[in-house]
């Protein structure tokens, strides 16, 4: 006899790989043989706990094929060192990329995953010798080490702060160049909370503002800003089992997708 796993999602994300990448995208699997257009992101983009993200909605108004080229928890790491996803941004149509925070890349004080950004893989000497009285072996993941060291010291914190500014910005630079055609910066942004402890790490995307974001104006044709604060958590329409309430109030659900979609049908 079968039993349901209690754990198991109750939505099919119909997973799937184009090219040689390694990452697993959300599908089911687009055709890629004539026009489409390339959407790149991250938790948002992919659509956790939603049945059509705004990738599909988009699709379903226009007529062409969207290819939901994110992932999970994904920063420009996952991207920018892949030349087979590259090859497919290029060719498409148009290639719409998230902005993704700073946080889930390698640095000078840190590196992380390859594929899975959010994973702490090791602290470099420059930031054990900052942080001496920290113990790295304690973290598994990039916002649970932040989180730590800007508790520990807020102004140590500062110069890593201006760090992940920095490699987000040059690593953002590296990607735009390689990517030929048109291309639409979807900036989803949430304000900075008006009370907040010294130990949060602010908005997401983590570390961005519209200063840094504003420097990448020439490399693109679009940037296109979406306001959702507070619409984290709205579980209205989302489908998720109950082992996945936690990380389902972290999510957008469809109503904000809905939103993305139209903001963007404006501009493709």
């Amino acid at each position: 006899m079968a039993f349901e796993r209690v754990d198991a999602s109750p939505l099919n994300y119909n997973q799937c790989r184009y090219g040689q990448s390694k990452l697993l995208f959300r599908g089911p699997r687009r055709s890629l043989k004539s026009d489409y257009i390339s959407f790149v992101g991250s938790s948002e983009t992919y659509g956790k706990f939603v049945k059509m993200p705004f990738v599909e909605l988009v699709e379903e108004a226009i007529g062409i094929p969207c290819a939901n080229f994110s992932a999970m928890n994904a920063g420009v790491d996952a991207f920018v060192h892949d030349p087979s996803l590259l090859s497919l941004f290029n060719r498409s149509q148009t290639t719409v990329i998230q902005v993704m925070g700073a946080q889930n890349m390698s640095n000078r004080f840190y590196s992380v995953h390859a594929r899975r950004n959010d994973r702490f893989l090791k602290a470099s000497t420059l930031l054990r010798s900052i942080y001496r009285e920290v113990d790295f072996s304690e973290f598994s993941f990039t916002r649970h080490l932040l989180t730590t060291l800007k508790a520990v010291s807020p102004q140590r914190f500062a110069a890593i702060e201006m760090e992940l500014r920095s490699a987000w910005l040059a690593r953002m630079e590296l990607m735009l160049r390689q990517i030929n055609g048109r291309c639409i910066l979807l900036w989803l942004r949430e304000p900075q909370p008006e009370i907040f402890s010294a130990a949060d790490l602010g908005p997401d995307p983590l570390f961005l503002d519209a200063p840094l974001v504003g420097r990448l104006q020439g490399m693109v044709d679009e940037i296109v800003e979406v306001d959702i604060a507070h619409e984290r958590g709205v579980l209205d329409g989302m489908v998720y089992s109950a082992m996945e309430a936690p990380v389902a109030q972290q999510m957008i659900g469809p109503a904000t997708h809905r939103k993305i979609a139209d903001r963007l049908l404006k501009v493709l």
